[in-house]
């Protein structure tokens, strides 16, 4: 890339062509504010190829993938610390705070029955599916009282705490070519038990996307925990392992 100082260069033409004869060839000044808008000009599309490395990076291999889109389908569970018309919020094991947005299609259960919102109560554990923004699910599906042994499930995680160190560790079986940030975010139904999968053995943070990966198994991205943040799900929805 050239420097500003390199747009000496381009100096405006002289005042007289050099075909006058007999008057004297003129020269001007460099401006300074037409260097300074050359260099920023010049600077400009370096700033492109950062931004446009950044976002290929953020698709995957190929291209063809997206593995840390956000909004994508997850969810958590958690006991209910409030209830509005709207809403709700739940504590996690691990002490994250969630809010939860109903919406008019979600759909919820009360253990393996078909319930009504009324059925979300304070104190009440829940299982929530939907789509995740940060803190914030929008639910598809809650189930209170889900089949999940929480205190089990939440012994296995690792909570943020202060001050905090980073776990790096690795438990079960870890895809041989998996890749952090590779694979192909997926939804609906396999979205749902990938998310459930990974909730009952691994209770306390929040499921931000599920990603199909090249061997036909999940890596389920769990945050709001110190470990895990990748839980490994098999094609028929068996937790195998996990690492950070």
């Amino acid at each position: 890339m050239k420097s500003p100082s390199d747009t000496s260069r381009h100096d405006e033409s002289p005042a007289v062509s050099q075909h006058q004869p007999g008057r004297t060839k003129l020269r001007r000044r460099p401006s300074s504010k037409r260097i300074l808008g050359v260099g920023v000009a010049l600077c400009v599309p370096a700033l492109g190829v950062g931004l446009a490395t950044q976002a290929s990076a953020s698709t995957g291999s190929g291209g063809k993938s997206n593995a840390r889109s956000t909004n994508a389908a997850g969810g958590s569970v958690g006991t209910v610390t409030g209830v509005s018309a709207s809403s709700f919020t739940v504590s996690t094991p691990a002490g994250e705070k969630l809010t939860v947005k109903k919406a008019s299609s979600t759909v919820y259960d009360k253990g393996t029955s078909r319930a009504a919102a009324s059925a979300v109560t304070k104190g009440k554990v829940v299982l929530v599916l939907g789509k995740v923004d940060s803190t914030t699910i929008t639910a598809s599906q809650v189930i209170v009282a889900p089949s999940i042994n929480l205190s089990k499930a939440s012994a296995n995680v690792v909570a943020f705490k202060q001050p905090n160190v980073s776990e790096s560790k690795s438990v079960g079986q870890i895809p041989a070519s998996y890749k952090q940030g590779t694979g192909t975010i997926v939804s609906g139904t396999t979205a749902t038990k990938a998310t459930e999968a990974a909730l009952t053995s691994y209770a306390g943070g929040v499921v931000d996307r599920v990603v199909r990966l090249s061997n036909g198994e999940y890596e389920v991205h769990n945050i709001g925990v110190n470990w895990p943040h990748h839980i490994f799900v098999t094609s028929d929805y068996k937790v195998v392992g996990a690492n950070d």
